[in-house]
């Protein structure tokens, strides 16, 4: 699969098979990803990948932190800023609205909704879940080292027929995470990905996000003139 194909074919899978993914196809995929941009070459990112009992006892962990503290939130910073502003607010909002009408959930119906978003919490019945973490102490340029290799396993696993969801529901559950994980006190937990192969009969997964044509991003310099 040529990289350009790749990037238009990844979506946000929010429906998958129960079809297993074996070790070995994990391991290529984290390889590949592996080549992503690193400053300095420190590699920040670890992964916890968790299938069978082991993602049952994450998400077990993570229900029972619900149930304990509905509305607890444990990572140090909110996933979006205060009072977005635009054109992110309209992004944002409109990004649900479509969303919602594409499985035919009306605004009204909240029951509904807050289901589907806690479908998070269960890979969207993916078989393999991935939790990502990095040492407290990085910084900013770490942080975006993590999200390139992020992206890099999402289209390796794209290129092997696989789909991929990056879930940032999970950061609300950093802590929770991270003591089921046993990872030292040292890691943060970011967010987890679902990975798997996507049920292409989902209405969810026949639906795509829109995104801001060229000219709303980029400006060009310099091309044409002397």
């Amino acid at each position: 699969m040529e990289v350009r194909d790749a990037l238009r074919a990844r979506y946000s899978a929010r429906a998958f098979l129960d079809t297993p993914v074996s070790e070995e196809t994990i391991r290529a995929i984290l390889a590949d990803a592996a080549r992503a941009p690193s400053g300095g070459n420190l590699q920040p990112w670890l992964v916890n990948v968790v299938t069978g009992k082991a993602r049952r006892a994450v998400i077990d962990a993570v229900q029972a932190k619900i149930a304990a503290d509905p509305f607890g939130d444990e990572h140090p910073f909110p996933v979006y800023p205060e009072k977005l502003w635009e054109p992110y607010r309209s992004r944002r909002f409109d990004l649900g609205e479509q969303m919602y009408a594409a499985i035919g959930i009306p605004r009204e119906n909240k029951p509904a909704r807050l289901a589907h978003l806690m479908r998070n919490l269960d890979f969207f019945g993916a078989p393999m879940g991935l939790i990502f973490s990095l040492d407290r102490k990085m910084n900013p340029n770490q942080w975006a080292h993590l999200g390139m290799f992020m992206l890099a396993v999402s289209l390796a696993a794209q290129d092997r027929g696989l789909a991929t969801c990056m879930q940032e529901a999970w950061t609300r559950f950093s802590e929770t995470l991270r003591v089921a994980l046993k990872l030292p006190e040292d890691r943060i937990v970011y967010c987890g990905m679902a990975l798997g192969f996507a049920d292409t009969d989902a209405p969810i997964n026949q639906w795509r996000s829109e995104r801001a044509d060229v000219d709303e991003f980029a400006k060009f310099e310099g091309f044409g003139k002397p």
